[in-house]
């Protein structure tokens, strides 16, 4: 094990603590300024609209810079939103147009974070353990994001909503000083227009089969779990009568899911083979959601629900990320990791938009049977674009390159 993976594990495991203080929070405020499900869904819009706005230019920045100064960007970005929202907090200055401002600022964070450790991965472990150090990485993400961190923010909210966010930013100073022991490679300065590469990351990405099939699956299913996390908190106040601390529960059982997935995930993919992991999460990600909508109020079988749907979730994300870096040259990473954020995730501002505007014209629980139904259209885009001929030509045309292209 190098020394590079186990320090990137060490930021990783920092730098979510202080995302999962943050992103917990923020709706928990969210609902004591206001109850109307559109405002609600607004905090979670803007929210998202980085992955959208900033993705490809981050792609640029990841790809130009050595990556592990823009890891360390990322988590001085976080740790200054999380100086103003506790600010905030203290003083009795919170406000919807704040929420909104912080939580733009939390999530541009997140899209350099997210796109320079994935891009890190290709130089801190060989090609077969990618699947590996992928699931690592995302239990450590989701894990601390939705398990750990959760009940521990629902308890500390008690004390006050400034308690945490001061947490979120001890830990994100942490994640800063971290990624001063983590080595990267040098990169090569370019004079070109950032519209030049941006271009050549997308037509990498849209111009191989596989890759664009994926894109394409995630886009539709990223806005339809937008949709029900946008609605999440009221779900769970309104429909459940749970508090702070039992919606946070219900994000640890989620959590679990992708913690108990990361020990079998990589024996899976060996056993059945990348195509056929993707097909069988996509078809839990129909399935689940649709029971969602249909169950009485019992937040135990809820949880049981969101523990296996995030566990389908997590196998779909590893084969997902794993494809990108196997099938990606070195030099387009970053820019075709980011790209396919900005058009997969470029849908889940208006998946939560969406989430709003059915809860509050017909109810909360169609907000999960309209997930379903979109889930459905992914499952097609799976079964079709991600047959195994698919990733076996994928592997030939990989094995054969000889220079990064921009073709497909």
């Amino acid at each position: 094990m190098s020394r590079g993976w186990v320090r990137l594990q060490a930021v990783a495991v920092s730098g979510s603590v202080a995302e999962g203080l943050l992103t917990t929070v923020l709706p928990l405020v969210a609902v004591t300024i206001t109850v109307d499900p559109r405002e609600v869904a607004l905090v979670n819009v803007v929210g998202q609209l980085p992955w959208l706005l900033f993705s490809l230019f981050a792609g640029v920045l990841i790809d130009r810079v050595r990556r592990t100064v823009v890891l360390a960007v990322a988590f001085v970005v976080q740790a200054c939103v999380a100086l103003v929202l506790g600010v905030a907090a203290t003083t009795g200055a919170l406000s919807l147009p704040l929420l909104l401002v912080v939580a733009f600022a939390v999530t541009s964070g997140q899209v350099l974070g997210d796109g320079a450790s994935g891009a890190l991965v290709p130089e801190v472990v060989p090609a077969e353990r990618y699947a590996a150090a992928n699931a690592r990485l995302i239990v450590i993400d989701r894990g601390v994001v939705q398990f750990v961190v959760p009940p521990l923010a629902g308890l500390l909210v008690v004390w006050g909503f400034g308690v945490p966010v001061w947490l979120a930013l001890a830990a994100a100073l942490g994640a800063v000083l971290l990624t001063r022991g983590l080595s990267s490679a040098e990169v090569t300065p370019s004079t070109r227009h950032p519209l030049r590469d941006i271009g050549e990351g997308l037509r990498f990405l849209v111009g191989t089969r596989l890759l664009l099939s994926i894109t394409l699956a995630v886009a539709l299913g990223s806005f339809a779990a937008s949709a029900g996390m946008s609605m999440f908190v009221l779900y769970a106040q309104r429909i459940l009568g749970l508090g702070p601390f039992g919606y946070g529960v219900l994000l640890g059982c989620m959590a679990l899911g992708w913690v108990g997935a990361s020990f079998v995930v990589n024996q899976v993919v060996a056993r059945i083979g990348y195509a056929w992991s993707m097909r069988v999460a996509q078809v839990g990600m129909v399935v689940f959601p649709a029971l969602l909508a249909g169950l009485p109020p019992w937040p135990w079988a809820v949880g049981v629900v969101l523990f296996a749907l995030s566990a389908i979730v997590m196998l779909w994300n590893v084969c997902s990320q794993s494809s990108r870096q196997r099938f990606t040259p070195a030099a387009l990473l970053g820019r075709v990791l980011t790209s396919h954020r900005a058009l997969a995730w470029g849908l889940t501002p208006l998946g939560a938009l969406a989430g709003g505007l059915v809860a509050a014209h017909l109810s909360l629980r169609w907000v999960w049977v309209m997930g379903a139904a979109v889930q459905v259209g992914a499952l097609v885009v799976t079964w079709i674009g991600l047959a195994p001929d698919r990733f076996a030509a994928a592997e030939r045309v990989a094995a054969g390159r000889v220079t990064p292209t921009a073709g497909g």
